[in-house]
């Protein structure tokens, strides 16, 4: 059963997040994203999907984090500089059963050559919560995917996109 508002704790922190595009060999030409499904443990059957990424560890770069996150969540390794610069930031809340997480989160984009993802050193916290990894067509994404501007992200060429203050929740966040 979910925690009420107040009785959740609340962590603050910074994030870093990678957008991973990739066509598939053979097939009509089409922009596949890699997302993560996850659940959230306190409400069975709930599923959310989101690119890879996570919290920024003291002393670590947005870039570096990004990195670190992308080889430990789908077991792909690249130089940071691949990453190049952000297409976007935002501060989100994201409402859990048993907790409220608020980030501002930075985005990267990267463009590689389709991969099977593996989980090279996820928490023991991400397993309990991470359902699958998989590639979703670009045009036609699931349900319920963090950002929602998601495909506009794919495709923004320009400066960083300032996506301002959402909250993207399982659990609604309430006052905190």
């Amino acid at each position: 059963m979910p925690a009420s508002p107040t009785e959740r704790r609340v962590n603050r922190r910074r994030g870093a997040r990678v957008i991973v595009l990739s066509t598939m060999p053979g097939a009509p030409p089409a922009t596949f994203v890699l997302l993560q499904g996850d659940t959230d443990p306190g409400i069975p059957g709930s599923r959310f999907w989101q690119t890879p990424g996570g919290g920024i560890d003291e002393g670590e770069s947005p870039r570096q984090a990004a990195a670190r996150e992308l080889y430990e969540e789908t077991g792909l390794a690249v130089e940071e500089a691949a990453l190049g610069e952000p297409v976007a930031t935002r501060t989100v809340t994201h409402g859990y059963s048993d907790r409220v997480l608020i980030q501002h989160e930075t985005y990267y984009r990267l463009r590689v050559e389709r991969f099977e993802p593996v989980h090279a050193a996820l928490s023991e916290a991400e397993s309990r919560r991470r359902v699958e990894t998989r590639w979703w067509p670009l045009d036609d994404l699931p349900p319920d995917v963090w950002p929602a501007q998601l495909p506009a992200l794919a495709e923004h060429d320009g400066a960083p996109l300032d996506l301002g203050e959402v909250e993207e929740s399982t659990v609604p966040a309430g006052d905190v």
